[in-house]
Formats: structure tokens, sequence, C-alpha cells
């Protein structure tokens, strides 16, 4: 029997989602655009929907800065966390420049390549100033150095609020706090987040607040199909859409929606806020007696990320002298499936852009074996008696 962990790349559809979207792909199958009843229909499932992804995130009128009178308006329905990062980033930044000459961008050294490369093609398409802040050797970044990098012609600050690589939570409520401070808007990267953290933060007031002014999700990491996807973004926030077309999502993302994604979505993301507390519990119980069993038992493992602040669903390992790529062959034909980290860069002979960030070595970055449980994951014993037998196959593969 296989035993899959690498739900940080990817997750089953749940059945439940599944039953929610199908009449959405056959007998309700309008175009949310059109005038006559079918697309009515559709139209009304679509807003339905928007408002549930709305009530997760926190929605809610009378932001700090951005007095915008929240609304449902403002989830904008995409195609994953992809499309959702790279239309904040330049969106906002993009029209940050054409309407105050802004062109200075903020982000962290470990982030997704979907906010990496966005800005990479913002400072050589259009100019823009990028500052990349480092972070500590758990992945952490300073609020500090975030409000030192901040300046008057800053257009965004652009952050994961957990890591996809090691699971190292940031400090996003007080760099939240930092960026309102100095009227910067914050875009938070909230695909792997989802479904084991809170998407919404607490204000000073005490009320329900949005995590950052842009909020990424992205379906397939929750239970629902790939190719769904969500950026929540302050109505008054101005932004330049990437896509042009027909006008849909209020002119933010033109083409026609897909009404079978945006239901599936907002459905696994009501199961998964629902389970959120005791899955995020047991996980991080398995999680924490599979660290400690890894670390004891195998040779040359090291624990990268934070050691207590990391997303529940995440171990992520270094193996000194070991081959990674082996060790992950020899686990999948001992029946378990795991990565070398992120799934959008494994076919990189590059080490991790992640972990040389954290200051290991490029050698023993290239040992990196990333473990992502769901929350039904069993007790993890035998993988660990896997890994340590993998391991001692392979010392020196990697050297």
């Amino acid at each position: 029997m296989t035993l899959y962990l690498d739900h940080a790349a990817t997750s089953p559809v749940r059945r439940g989602v599944l039953d929610a979207m199908a009449p959405f792909l056959t007998t309700r199958f309008g175009n949310p655009s059109s005038t006559h009843a079918v697309g009515d229909a559709a139209a009304r499932a679509l807003e339905e929907a928007r408002r549930g992804v709305a009530r997760h995130l926190g929605m809610r009128p009378n932001d700090v800065i951005f007095t915008s009178g929240a609304t449902p308006h403002e989830v904008v329905f995409t195609a994953g966390g992809t499309e959702s990062n790279n239309l904040a980033i330049k969106g906002i930044a993009v029209a940050a420049a054409l309407d105050r000459g802004a062109r200075h961008v903020v982000t962290t050294a470990i982030e997704h390549s979907s906010i990496l490369e966005p800005m990479r093609q913002l400072r050589r398409v259009h100019g823009f100033e990028v500052t990349v802040l480092p972070v500590d050797r758990h992945g952490v970044v300073d609020p500090a150095a975030v409000g030192r990098a901040l300046r008057a012609d800053t257009a965004l600050m652009a952050l994961g609020a957990a890591n996809n690589e090691v699971g190292t939570v940031q400090p996003v409520t007080q760099i939240r706090d930092v960026c309102r401070a100095a009227s910067v808007p914050l875009h938070v990267d909230a695909v792997q987040a989802a479904g084991w953290l809170p998407l919404s933060g607490v204000a000073a007031e005490g009320r329900r607040s949005p995590l950052g002014d842009a909020v990424a999700l992205s379906g397939h990491k929750i239970g629902a199909p790939a190719g769904s996807g969500v950026l929540a973004v302050r109505q008054r926030i101005p932004l330049e859409p990437l896509l042009h077309g027909g006008g849909q999502e209020r002119g933010r993302r033109s083409g026609t929606e897909s009404v079978a994604g945006a239901v599936a979505l907002r459905t696994a993301l009501d199961v998964a806020e629902a389970e959120r507390e005791s899955a995020a519990q047991r996980v991080s119980d398995v999680r924490d007696a599979f660290v400690r069993d890894v670390l004891a038992r195998v040779d040359g493992a090291d624990l990268t990320g934070h050691p207590t602040e990391r997303l529940p669903h995440i171990a992520s390992f270094t193996v000194a002298g070991a081959g990674g790529e082996s060790v992950l062959l020899d686990l999948e034909r001992r029946g378990v499936i795991a990565s070398s980290g992120s799934a959008c860069s494994a076919a990189s002979v590059d080490p991790s852009h992640v972990l040389v960030a954290l200051g290991i070595g490029d050698d023993l970055a290239r040992t990196a074996i990333r473990f992502s449980l769901a929350a039904s994951t069993p007790d993890l014993t035998p993988v660990v008696a896997a890994l340590a037998e993998a391991v001692s196959a392979h010392v020196g593969a990697g050297r």
C-alpha cells in the first residue's frame, strides 16, 4: 500500500466537493454573464460562492487604512495560486506606478516562484526596484526589517503566510501592522496556510480582519480541483488586470468564470475551516512524533524551518551525506511518496533557494526531503523505519 505524503504539492478532491460542483458541469452549466434564466442561476451560484469565501477571509468594512466598505466583490476567482499572486503583484504594483509613480516593491528571499518571478518581471520590464529581505536560519523575516525597507515610493510588500518547503510560519499580523502604518498594501500568499492556519487576523480593536490587503488561495491544496483559485483584494486598491476582455469579475479578471471551480473552492474551504482546529492539533501531534523519531533514528538528519512556528503538516529535513533524489526513489519503492521540496521547481538541478536563504550549503540543500501530511495521515512510525533504511542504503550518494 502506498502512503502519499506530498499534500503540500497537491491533494485529492474531496467527495463532497465533487458532489457540489457536478451540477455546474452538467445540468446547471450556464454562463453567468448570460441574461437568460440558465445564466442567472449560474450567476447566483457564483455570487454565493464569492460571499462564502469572503466570510472565511474575514472581509469586513472599515479597514484601518483602506476604508472601502469591504464586500464579497473583493473576491476574484482565478485559475489558481500562481495566477492570484501574479494578479496581486503585477496588478497592484503597475497601478501604483501609473497612479503615483511608485516603483519599489518588497518581498523575502524564501518566497514561492509565483511571487519572485513577477517581482523580477517588474524590475526587468517596468523598471521597478525590488528589495529582497533576508530571513534568519529558521526562515523567519523580521517585521522591523520590513519597516526599514518600506519607503514613500513602495507600491507593495508581498510574502507567504507560511513557507511551502520548510513550513515556517511568518509573523504576518505584525508585518501587516507595519505595512499599514506606512500605508503600503500587503499581499499575503496563503496557499499553504489554508486549512491549517486562521485565514483572518485580529485588528487592534478586536474585530476580525483579513491577513493582508490582498490574499491568495489555491483550491487544489484544500480538496478542490487544480485550476481553481482566489485573490481577495481591497476594493479601492487600484489593480491593473492581467487578462483583458469582457470585463468579468468586475473588470479585474476577464474571461468566462468557472462556476464549478468557484463552487468547488468555496465548498472545500467550508470543510477545511470547519475541521481546521481539530485537524491541525491532530496532525501537529503526528508530525512532532515523526520529527522526534527521524532525528533520533536517521543518521545525518536535521530539521529545516522553525522548530515550533511551522505548519502542522510539514516536516522537512536535510540528510548529510545522502542523495536526496536517491532516497526519495528508494522511499517510493518502499511505498512512501514524499518530495524534495516545491513541486513547481522539482525539475531544477539547482539547490533550493529557500534552503540557501536559510544558510544551508548547496550540497546539503540537495539532500532535502519534505514530508507533507493530510488530516487523515496515520501514525508515521513505519515511515521512520523506511527512511532510516533508505538513507543507510544511499549514504554517500549526495557527496
